[in-house]
C-alpha cells in the first residue's frame, strides 16, 4: 500500500515584486519533495491552501500522512508573541493561516507529520512556542546556517539526541548535513523534545512524544535522500507510519 502524502505548497498573491507570476495568484513548491515521497513509496498530493476548517477538516480525512514543507519568507513573529527584530519577508496571512491550522487538526487526529526547515518552525509555533528570529545577529558564535553551496551538499554537523524517535530511526549520534535556514526553534513547545542540535547550540531537530509520529528537522533530506541513507530512513519511516 502506497500512502497518501499531503504536501503543503507555498504560495504567492501576485503583487508582490517577487511573485513568480505578476498579478496572478500562484502555489510553487520544489520538485524534490515530491520526488522523494514518490521514490521512496508514497503517493505525493498537493494540497490546495485554505483557511476553511471544514475544508481543512476534508482535506486531511483523503491522506494518510502530512508533509509540511519550508519556506523563504518567514512567519510574523507577531503570530509567537514577539515584534519583528528584522526586516525579512513575511510568509503570506494565506499560506500561515492555512498551515497553522492543518497542523493543529493533523495533531489533535494523530495524523503522522513530518516538517522539512520552515516547516519545524511552523509546527513549533503551532503548538505554543517560539522562534529565533535571526540567527546570525541572535546567537552568539553560530555557524553559518545558510550554506552557499548547493543543498544537495552537507556542511555541518548535527548531535542527534539519545532516547528520541530521531535517534532510533537514523541509528546514529551525529550526522553531516545541509543548512539552509536563519531561523531556528527558541522556546520549544510544551511537551515537544529536541531531537537534534548543531555545535552552536541550534536547535536542528523537534519531536512529539504524544503522537505516534510528528519530527521536525531543520536541514533539507529532500535534497540528500538519494545519496544518503539517513535522508532515507526518515522519508521511509514517516511512510510506513502513513501506512499504518
Amino acid at each position: 500500500m502506497r500512502p497518501i502524502i499531503g504536501i503543503t505548497p507555498d504560495y504567492s498573491d501576485g503583487f508582490r515584486k517577487d511573485s513568480h507570476a505578476l498579478g496572478e495568484p500562484t502555489y510553487f513548491l520544489r520538485a524534490r519533495y515530491v520526488e522523494a515521497i514518490k521514490d521512496l513509496g508514497g503517493i505525493p498530493f498537493l494540497l490546495p491552501i485554505t483557511k476553511n476548517p471544514k475544508l481543512q477538516a476534508d482535506l486531511l480525512n483523503r491522506i494518510d500522512g502530512l508533509l509540511i514543507t519550508g519556506s523563504g519568507p518567514d512567519l510574523d513573529p507577531r503570530l509567537y508573541g514577539e515584534r519583528p527584530t528584522a526586516r525579512f519577508k513575511v510568509m503570506s496571512d494565506e499560506r500561515a493561516g492555512f498551515e497553522l491550522g492543518l497542523a493543529k487538526r493533523a495533531l489533535k487526529r494523530d495524523q503522522p507529520v513530518l516538517g522539512i526547515c520552515g516547516g519545524l518552525q511552523l509546527l513549533n509555533v503551532a503548538m505554543g512556542g517560539s522562534l529565533v528570529q535571526d540567527i546570525a545577529t541572535q546567537v552568539h558564535g553560530a555557524l553559518v546556517h545558510q550554506q552557499e553551496t548547493a543543498a544537495t551538499r552537507v556542511s555541518h554537523r548535527v548531535r542527534i539526541v539519545q532516547g528520541t524517535r530521531l535517534h532510533r530511526i537514523l541509528r546514529t549520534d551525529r550526522l553531516k548535513v545541509n543548512s539552509s535556514h536563519h531561523q531556528a526553534a527558541k522556546k520549544v513547545a510544551t511537551g515537544w523534545v529536541v531531537n537534534a542540535v548543531s555545535p552552536d547550540g541550534v536547535i536542528e531537530g523537534l519531536e512529539s512524544p504524544r503522537h505516534r509520529f510528528v519530527i521536525g528537522v531543520q536541514w533539507h533530506p529532500e535534497f540528500l535522500y538519494r545519496t544518503d541513507e539517513s535522508s532515507r530512513r526518515l522519508f521511509r519511516a514517516f511512510l510506513k507510519e502513513a501506512v499504518r
